[in-house]
């Protein structure tokens, strides 16, 4: 009759019983008989039920789980902003953070923000530690943003930006985020992104072309969206000539 074990794991390889203690199991097998005696063998050696053995101990010591309930430390009197505000500045933020693709002034305030979409002049500390208020210093190209973005609204924000950019100097933020865009078009490019990549590398000529020392912090950025247009996306006639 058939073992239990057998009733459950039916052998899939014939093999001719063998008196196992008459093997000799230090001698590595010399033909496939004698491999599956080594394992038929090996498999004998087994309990048919293993029990592990768990000391108490040691397991009580990992069960308990440190989960803080505690909120944030109360603001010192006069330090905590008022409801109103924060309703405020919730709801302006969810407005800016989700532009429609046909909203061209949103995108604008959210790639570039509102200081530079409202020509906000600056004092001097805060050019220097502007901090990260989004809404106003513009959002950040981030990967968990552009890609979401499908072709079409790539196309729809690039025209945004280059509408804003041809009656405008070039900034850092626009920098970024036509950077970005133009490493999230597809090829081959779409009618309306094959004449705005045109249009963005001959506007940085322009703009290039007037200024007034290489030293320019926009120089490089300039030159590096041409070169993306011109050779990347071989309109090659647009490409700095040696």
């Amino acid at each position: 009759m058939k073992s239990d074990v057998e009733e459950l794991m039916p052998r899939l390889l014939p093999l001719e019983s063998c008196d196992t203690e008459e093997y000799n199991s230090n001698e590595p097998p010399r033909n496939p008989q004698e491999y599956l005696r080594q394992v038929q063998r090996e498999a004998s050696l087994c309990p048919d039920v293993v029990v592990a053995q768990i000391d108490p101990k040691k397991l009580k010591k990992k069960q308990s789980v440190n989960v803080s309930i505690t909120g944030c430390l109360a603001a010192p009197q006069g330090f905590s902003p008022s409801l109103k505000w924060q309703q405020q500045q919730v709801s302006r933020f969810s407005e800016v953070r989700q532009p429609k693709s046909e909203d061209e002034d949103g995108w604008k305030r959210f790639c570039l923000g509102e200081n530079v979409c409202l020509d906000i002049q600056l004092k001097e500390e805060d050019k220097v530690n502007p901090g990260l208020d989004y809404v106003k210093t513009g959002f950040p190209p981030f990967l968990s943003i552009v890609s979401k973005l499908n072709q079409s609204t790539i196309s729809a924000v690039l025209e945004y930006l280059m509408n804003w950019f041809e009656e405008r100097d070039f900034v850092a933020q626009l920098g970024r985020w036509f950077y970005a865009l133009l490493a999230c078009l597809e090829k081959p490019l779409l009618p309306e992104a094959h004449s705005l990549i045109r249009q963005l590398a001959r506007r940085c000529s322009a703009v290039r072309a007037n200024l007034e020392s290489k030293d320019d912090d926009c120089l490089s950025a300039l030159n590096l969206m041409i070169c993306i247009v011109a050779r990347y996306f071989e309109q090659n006639d647009l490409a700095d000539k040696e």
